[in-house]
């Protein structure tokens, strides 16, 4: 396997300079289809990426699948409680399990309906049609059951490694859980999901997220609750990248009127009462902490101009009891922010695929995206994103 991508060091050797001196990534890393490959080798199939929420499969037997990289993973919720990941193959002839990207479906065992070839719920074979009668066939033979893929829940999200050899969890999340902790994303509950298709790459996508640098030009609705350039930028540990924003003295979260028709998360103290932090884990999850609710921007690149991204909306249980609430405060907010930040973003990758484009100098405003660009490009030189990033204090 090799480690580096197929794009020239010298131009990547410019990202990693100081932000002063630093230059954007080049037009190959988002319109190649040799990069594309290797970034579903190295960046999507062999460290850890987001899959979901958790508490889609929050009974036993609940189960779905999902694409991850260049393969299918079907996630089940086990007898006991685990939750469990299999490549989405039937052990016969190759059939998928499940059908990918579908809402999820609850069932006693995993089958495949092709063949009816079932499994247990830890993925052993327990029988197919004729099999147990035929002779020379073992039905107890390790090979006949499902292929397990690593698989970790955390904050409420499920995580997966298709390779089996990626970084460190703990360190690849770094001290992101210190952010996330006390907005309690796992105990959180989806009050509402868009699901959008975007001719753009998914890192394009990912560093319109960690800049405001555009927000005054594209963003009336999002300038008139928080100001552009205010909050700080992270030194983050692990594989992420973000910052904070502030909010108007009006308003008391990101809605159109600035009003809220939720609840304060219960472990935020005054200071997260008037910020919104958006965090960038490597590299597929954004998440917007909010002070009554979370949103999170999860990608499945569909090639080099292409990305779906699943926007979900969540909210604490006390929320749902309010008289009057209705998620559509949030929602519609960031739908319409969503929808505007789309369009710059299929402009900017029709840009970079045209002649004029180049390598160009970073703004003071845009030190995040810097920083996730300098990962991508330090992944890109070694095959991992964790090479060199620097351990500092959130």
């Amino acid at each position: 396997m090799t480690a580096a991508a197929p794009i020239d060091e010298d131009a990547l050797v410019r990202t990693l300079a100081p932000l002063a001196e630093a230059r954007t990534l080049p037009s190959a890393a988002y319109l190649s289809a040799d990069v594309f490959e290797w970034e579903q080798e190295h960046f999507f199939e062999a460290t850890w990426v987001c899959a979901g929420r958790s508490s889609d499969l929050a009974v036993p037997g609940r189960q779905f699948a999902r694409r991850v990289g260049s393969d299918d993973v079907l996630f089940v919720r086990d007898r006991m409680g685990d939750l469990c990941a299999y490549f989405n193959t039937c052990r016969h002839r190759g059939h998928e399990l499940l059908p990918c990207g579908e809402d999820p479906t609850t069932q006693a065992a995993i089958i495949c309906p092709y063949h009816r070839w079932a499994y247990g719920l830890d993925g052993s074979f327990k029988g197919g049609p004729g099999m147990a009668a035929q002779p020379g066939f073992d039905r107890n033979d390790p090979e006949h059951s499902l292929r397990s893929v690593e698989v970790r829940e955390w904050s409420g999200w499920i995580f997966v490694n298709l390779s089996g050899a990626g970084p460190d969890f703990e360190g690849f999340i770094g001290n992101l859980a210190e952010l996330v902790a006390p907005y309690e994303p796992e105990r959180l509950i989806a009050g509402a999901a868009h699901r959008y298709k975007i001719a753009a790459n998914w890192k394009v996508i990912t560093e319109n997220y960690h800049e405001c640098y555009h927000c005054s030009e594209i963003h009336p609705e999002l300038c008139a609750v928080s100001p552009p350039y205010s909050g700080d930028d992270y030194e983050p540990e692990g594989a992420w990248t973000g910052g904070s924003m502030d909010l108007v003295e009006h308003a008391a979260t990101m809605s159109l009127t600035g009003a809220s028709l939720g609840v304060p998360l219960r472990g935020l103290g005054e200071r997260e009462l008037r910020q919104v932090h958006y965090a960038g884990l490597f590299p597929n999850l954004l998440i917007s902490l909010h002070p009554d609710y979370v949103m999170t921007h999860r990608f499945e690149p569909a090639g080099p101009g292409a990305t779906v991204v699943e926007c979900t909306w969540l909210w604490p249980p006390e929320a749902f009891e309010r008289p009057g609430f209705d998620p559509g405060y949030a929602a519609e907010f960031w739908d319409i922010t969503n929808r505007q930040d789309w369009a710059a973003c299929e402009s900017v990758q029709r840009g970079i695929g045209g002649r004029g484009y180049r390598q160009a100098p970073f703004s003071q405003h845009e030190s995040t995206v810097h920083a996730f660009m300098s990962m991508t490009a330090r992944g890109y030189l070694t095959g991992t994103v964790l090479a060199g990033h620097r351990s500092v204090e959130v």
